[in-house]
């Protein structure tokens, strides 16, 4: 009879998640014996920097990945990076290895205690299958709890259950699948509330880029000449942000989101909360005289709202039947200059960077951005008008941008890929650039270096703490730190230097270190 690590790989293979990213210890070893020659196991040095390169796979690949990770402590190690992954809504499968069963209840040497509790309340479903015989009906409820909500999963297996030996288990060809189209008289409320407003308007969220419609949305814009905002926060790009219709992303206050939406009476939502705010800034939700109307396929988002209305759908129908049954109120494709962007005194303003970059790199480039301090500048010289161009750390957890410009660049092979990382931010997933090293990835990693946490101080003038401790970061040399991993590096301290740089086409991973003038997100 096949044992149950057998019929486990057998179930991945056959839905496809081949790719394993993970940091092993000695529970997991017994999982990862054996596995089939076509299986590509990814290592990374930190298991943070493990889920970063496996949720950039995932998002740019736009399919579930499995993940590999120790137990209690292996797996703390990584719910920093969970965090953006719950909130980019990333179908990540977390495989924890546990102590054999006699042990747990022992509390033995790295017994994962409670490991259904331990993830929770990040991940979707958290479980630890009841017997060995339960194992592959476990796995592939994990697999399928992650496609359907779009969210991690996190299954911890003793490690003495993967050489039970089990009979053929019917789980292997099972298939689960989604369908939350809206109906008939749902769809045809919202066309007729869209064809009734004066003045409407369109917000889309990360959703609709990470579902394949960002080319759906811009038709839709543009057949209904609607000007179009970004969500607040947003982790993905849905929209041309040089596009004459585009209005910005919104802030993320309450005040200033409501200031922003003022005049419009109705304002469609996609794929999107409404809404991610950080700064708390209270005011009216929404301006007296406007009403919203989500449409989103995430049931918490639709029910925790604190205004409008909500239809639980995939977007997709719902943008075609908009398209089809509105009559066009403007087709003309327009975009918008960049600006002259601003110079420094003492170093190169981001803006001369984010310049050097849109004229510099291909067109079909995507970006994985961390670098918060740096966002008004980045919108304003950025001309992005791909699907998949913009990624960026949903819930704000600092570690993001190394590794998942990694898995990023691993999952899309056909575009080229940078990293945008501010030099704060890049000390957190550090590590990754072994993984770039060792797999050969072809990715460039911009690193901007102030010597300061730049949105930390700008908070702290809006909070008004502007002499707290711990902003400064003076003396990081982060070329030195990057030969260590086998990453080749420059500085470069002007734009002529700089574009010459990202000029030249990389066989594998290289990093520029920029020296910028602080700046603030707004």
């Amino acid at each position: 009879m096949p044992t149950a690590r057998r019929l486990a790989h057998e179930f991945l293979d056959r839905r496809g998640l081949t790719t394993i990213f993970g940091n092993p210890g000695s529970n997991e070893l017994p999982f990862l014996a054996g596995l089939p020659e076509h299986f590509r196991y990814v290592l990374g040095l930190h298991e943070g920097v493990v889920v970063g390169m496996a949720d950039g796979y995932a998002q740019a690949t736009g399919r579930p990945v499995l993940v590999n990770l120790h137990a209690a402590a292996g797996s703390g190690n990584a719910m920093g990076a969970l965090t953006n992954a719950v909130h980019s809504r990333t179908p990540l499968v977390l495989t924890a290895g546990q102590q054999v069963r006699t042990a747990i209840g022992l509390e033995a040497m790295l017994a994962n205690t409670d490991a259904t509790q331990l993830m929770r309340p990040l991940v979707a479903w958290a479980g630890e299958p009841s017997c060995a015989a339960d194992v592959p009906r476990s796995l592939a409820q994990a697999v399928f709890e992650a496609e359907l909500h779009r969210r991690p999963t996190y299954l911890s297996v003793p490690y003495d259950d993967w050489a039970a030996e089990l009979p053929e288990n019917p789980v292997l060809d099972r298939q689960v699948r989604a369908g939350l189209n809206p109906a008939a008289a749902q769809l045809d409320y919202l066309v007729a509330s869209i064809a009734a407003a004066q003045n409407p308007a369109l917000v889309l969220g990360g959703d609709i880029d990470a579902g394949g419609l960002f080319d759906r949305a811009v038709a839709l814009a543009e057949h209904l000449d609607l000007p179009t905002w970004v969500a607040p926060s947003p982790h993905r790009l849905p929209f041309p942000n040089r596009h004459r219709l585009f209005r910005g992303v919104l802030p993320a206050g309450i005040a200033p989101v409501s200031a922003a939406l003022t005049g419009h009476d109705v304002v469609l939502v996609l794929g999107a909360p409404v809404f991610r705010y950080h700064q708390h800034v209270p005011g009216r939700f929404l301006p007296a005289g406007t009403r919203l109307i989500q449409v989103t396929d995430d049931f918490g988002a639709a029910a925790r709202a604190p205004m409008g209305e909500a239809l639980v759908a995939d977007p997709a129908p719902v943008i075609e039947a908009l398209l089809k049954k509105l009559p066009a109120r403007g087709t003309q494709r327009g975009y918008e200059e960049n600006p002259e962007p601003k110079t420094g005194e003492n170093a190169l303003h981001p803006e001369q960077v984010f310049a050097a970059l849109r004229d510099t790199q291909d067109d079909g480039t995507r970006y994985v951005v961390e670098s918060t301090s740096t966002n008004s500048a980045w919108w304003r010289q950025m001309d992005l008008r791909r699907e998949g161009s913009y990624f960026f750390p949903a819930a704000g957890g600092l570690g993001f941008g190394l590794p998942a410009a990694v898995g990023v660049a691993m999952g899309s092979p056909d575009r080229p890929v940078v990293g945008v990382i501010g030099d704060g931010s890049a000390n957190y997933g550090i590590t990754a650039l072994w993984s770039a090293a060792h797999y050969r990835v072809p990715v460039t990693f911009v690193i901007l270096r102030n010597g300061v946490y730049g949105a930390l101080r700008w908070f702290g003038e809006l909070l008004g703490t502007p002499d707290v401790p711990g902003t400064e970061i003076p003396g990081l040399d982060f070329t030195a730190i990057a030969a260590g991993y086998g990453v080749e590096a420059t500085t470069v301290t002007d734009e002529d230097h700089l574009r010459t740089q990202l000029k030249t086409i990389p066989d594998g991973p290289r990093l520029i270190q920029v020296d910028t003038e602080p700046t603030s997100p707004e």
